[in-house]
């Protein structure tokens, strides 16, 4: 089977789906019929011919400007909605998790084999972000218990992995590396590590890191998902890496040029384009920002080739999206800062983000690099290594620099 031909086999089996949600939607939701008015378009073409295409991509920035002018939820929400928790990612962009929400994760959770007598370590944050309690859930759904770890405590999580037995991990791989070093720096004993399967995602896994992680974790496994739409594919189980990531069920995937929003049927690189199948929250055409490509598996199913980089200037630090336009906000105007740019470095597998500043005098260095310490760090929720420089070097320009995705 061709890539064409699965696409074509899996946009007919969503197609009923689909519809139902776009049709729902179009009545509960203004914000959705709005974006119908706006492209022109109408339930009829989306549903049919030429079917999703006829509607615009929805970027993140988008949203954020939605959200903005029509606060909190830009206007595609139904009245009737009941929402279970607000989340706040950068943006600011607000996430509604329904009441009986499923974000999938489940699926790659099972797939991996955890399930009921597992204990669970959870190190993704449950404040404002949405990725802690997404993964609770999914491995909720399959029966383990949680540890909701969080981000930081590094040596209570440590020892709580000897102490509760803890045997599955989901979170970024850096943190995985920063955990084994604990438990080994905290002498504990090597038997009491029990931990052997791990769902890692929002972070790149480069060989070398897959290759040290694997030693201690043998069931390690890349997923690919979102905050505003869960779980969208992932490695499976019994397979070596590299063979793609097999699609979640209960959510259409497609990949689209950049610029038209064309879905592609081949190979070539593009965005990463969600449709939710909720007619009360229809996130539908919505730009993830993420390129990837379709590819088959061994097995002959539809699969993504991976997250192979970013559409537009927003980076990931420590699996967290960081864009100019929230820089911009934290730095302008800032008494004695000429200029600045943001550098985001990845060493030992950890990225390390600094703030880079020519300063103009004003200000005490001492006294500057302190109050730009504490501005970032809760403008941006980010901690930040801030050097007074004399100038910016080559490249200077960009305010967010990526040295180094590998």
């Amino acid at each position: 089977m061709s890539i064409e031909a699965a696409l074509q086999q899996r946009a007919e089996e969503m197609a009923p789906a689909l519809a139902e949600v776009v049709r729902g939607a179009a009545e509960r939701v203004p914000g959705f019929a709005a974006r119908l008015a706006e492209a022109g378009t109408d339930v009829e073409q989306v549903c049919g011919s030429p079917g999703l295409g006829a509607l615009p991509v929805l970027s993140k920035d988008d949203l954020v400007e939605r959200q903005r002018t029509e606060p909190p939820h830009g206007g595609l929400l139904a009245a009737e909605a009941q929402v279970a928790r607000w989340f706040q990612s950068p943006g600011p962009l607000y996430e509604p998790q329904l009441v009986d929400a499923d974000w999938r994760w489940g699926q790659a959770l099972g797939d991996l084999g955890v399930g009921p007598g597992d204990v669970l370590l959870n190190c993704f944050g449950y404040h404002l972000s949405p990725a802690g309690a997404m993964l609770e859930q999914g491995a909720r759904s399959v029966g383990a218990s949680v540890v909701p770890g969080g981000i930081g405590n590094q040596e209570l999580q440590a020892r709580a992995i000897a102490d509760l037995g803890v045997s599955a991990y989901t979170g970024l791989p850096s943190y995985l590396k920063a955990l084994t070093e604990h438990f080994d720096k905290a002498g504990l004993p090597a038997d009491r590590w029990r931990l052997e399967r791990a769902l890692v995602t929002a972070e790149p896994l480069p060989d070398s890191l897959r290759a040290l992680l694997s030693e201690r974790v043998p069931h390690l496994r890349m997923a690919y998902g979102t905050g505003e739409t869960g779980l969208l594919a992932w490695e499976p189980a019994g397979e070596e890496p590299g063979q793609g990531l097999v699609l979640a069920d209960g959510v259409d995937v497609q990949v689209c040029a950049i610029g038209t929003g064309e879905p592609l049927s081949d190979g070539t690189e593009g965005e990463v384009v969600i449709s939710l199948l909720r007619s009360d929250y229809p996130l539908i055409r919505f730009g993830t920002g993420d390129l990837s490509g379709w590819m088959l598996g061994p097995d002959g199913s539809l699969r993504l080739r991976g997250v192979l980089g970013r559409v537009g200037q927003a980076v990931k630090v420590k699996g967290m999206f960081l864009h100019p336009r929230q820089v911009t906000a934290v730095m302008d105007g800032v008494p004695g800062v000429r200029d600045y740019r943001f550098v985001i470095d990845r060493l030992d597998h950890v990225d390390q983000l600094a703030c880079h500043v020519v300063a103009d005098g004003a200000v005490a260095e001492e006294e500057l690099t302190s109050s730009l310490t504490t501005r970032i760090r809760e403008g941006l929720r980010f901690r930040t290594e801030v050097r007074v420089v004399d100038y910016l070097g080559e490249g200077d320009g960009p305010v967010v620099d990526r040295r180094d995705w590998s």
